[in-house]
């Protein structure tokens, strides 16, 4: 441990010393050209101690991490749950002392640490986090938030069809054909009520969604979500499933243990993994934001890959609440009329002709076809197996007197 702190060290060293003599090199020989207010420049010999300092305190960090998640590990081993905040730290410590090892051979191998920079250029994720500063953090959540800003954009721009699974009822046929023609409306924003918009907006599955999106879409769900778009569109699905099904999870802990059991840090962290906005957001916003999230989700039954798409039309508005079933409606409007025309396959398949079953059978096969290119030159060692549709069994609805209780717990 201690050798890895000192590798550290000196990579930092080593980017210090050549800004250090240029600062020096700067400095102005004569005294009164210096500003009054302004506080002067550290010595070599201050930087050096405050990055020794501050590499020495997160090996700390990480030593006190390791040993209370080593008490949660004998906790779980024993049989006992742990609470959302106990995993949390877990995980946190895991993937920290996992980011150690690659590290272990610039350590063992002599001038290795010189390769070190540009090993932290690519992969800027293998520092541990007890060895973040405050400058580092502020800068990843600076590029999300323009990431972010810029897939918004993209979305919007955006039409491709999305489809619908053919089991609805004759009730939820003529919902979808109504709220469909309300959309292509002149009128739409003040026909459609907000009742109507989820009843259609259940009907949505999220392995739907993902599986007939467009790449570029999935290249933007998966940038919003803070994941590197590379690979084939298989690997992209799954490295999307998997991050929405740790999210589907969480939201079921976070409505357990009730949002305002969760810190302002732990806040941020949650509402950020949802893309919901956190920059200059106060703590009450942010905790109305994120009850919004988990009434749509757990409550209202909208596909979690659809509320993505709605926090992504939506980043950067203040009133989330409202605007997010603006949002909504606005996402199912910007289908063009060729989606319209599969839709009524899929929603009304029985009384389909034959013309319309063979034109998406034809559009299936070319997203095969496609598919199939793209992993020609690849090694896929992933299969695409995940499923993120509710079960309607693991995910029952809260009953009136589970709300009464819920209240009553939040008030005591």
């Amino acid at each position: 441990m201690l050798g890895y702190s000192r590798t550290l060290l000196r990579l930092r060293l080593a980017r210090l010393l050549p800004s250090v003599s240029a600062s020096t090199a700067s400095v102005p020989s004569n005294g009164s050209n210096n500003l009054p207010d302004s506080p002067p420049p550290k010595s070599i010999w201050q930087k050096v101690k405050h990055e020794a300092q501050h590499y020495w305190d997160g090996t700390k960090l990480l030593g006190l991490e390791i040993r209370i998640s080593s008490k949660l590990l004998i906790k779980m081993a024993s049989g006992y749950e742990l609470t959302r905040r106990e995993y949390r730290q877990l995980q946190r410590t895991i993937n920290d002392v996992l980011r150690i090892f690659p590290f272990a051979m610039f350590v063992l191998i002599p001038f290795a640490e010189l390769l070190l920079p540009f090993a932290l250029k690519l992969f800027p994720n293998l520092l541990p986090s007890t060895y973040q500063s405050q400058k580092e953090k502020e800068n990843k959540m600076k590029v999300l938030r323009l990431t972010r800003t810029k897939v918004s954009e993209v979305l919007m721009t955006q039409k491709k069809a999305i489809k619908l699974p053919s089991t609805t009822t004759d009730e939820q046929r003529a919902d979808f054909k109504n709220l469909y023609a309300k959309l292509r409306s002149k009128t739409a924003s003040e026909e459609i009520d907000k009742d109507q918009l989820l009843r259609v907006a259940k009907m949505f599955k999220d392995d739907i969604i993902l599986d007939n999106v467009s790449r570029s879409i999935l290249v933007a769900m998966g940038r919003y979500l803070n994941l590197k778009p590379f690979g084939t569109d298989q690997i992209l699905r799954y490295r999307i499933r998997h991050k929405m099904l740790k999210i589907k999870k969480d939201d079921k802990l976070i409505d357990y243990e009730g949002v305002d059991s969760l810190s302002v840090s732990e806040l941020q962290v949650a509402c950020s993994q949802r893309g919901i906005k956190i920059y200059s957001a106060t703590p009450d916003q942010m905790r109305k934001w994120l009850k919004n999230w988990l009434d749509m989700r757990l409550r209202e039954k909208i596909p979690s890959t659809l509320m993505i798409l709605v926090n992504a039309y939506t980043y950067g508005d203040n009133e989330v609440y409202h605007s997010q079933y603006d949002a909504l409606k606005a996402v199912l409007s910007s289908l063009p009329e060729e989606f319209y025309h599969e839709q009524e396959l899929h929603v009304d398949e029985d009384n389909a002709t034959f013309k319309q079953r063979m034109n998406v059978v034809k559009e299936q096969e070319q997203l095969i076809k496609s598919e199939n290119v793209q992993e020609k030159n690849h090694v896929v060692l992933v299969k695409d197996k995940l499923s993120l549709d509710d079960d309607p069994d693991e995910t029952p609805e809260v009953t009136k007197e589970e709300e009464e209780k819920k209240k009553v717990n939040e008030k005591a």
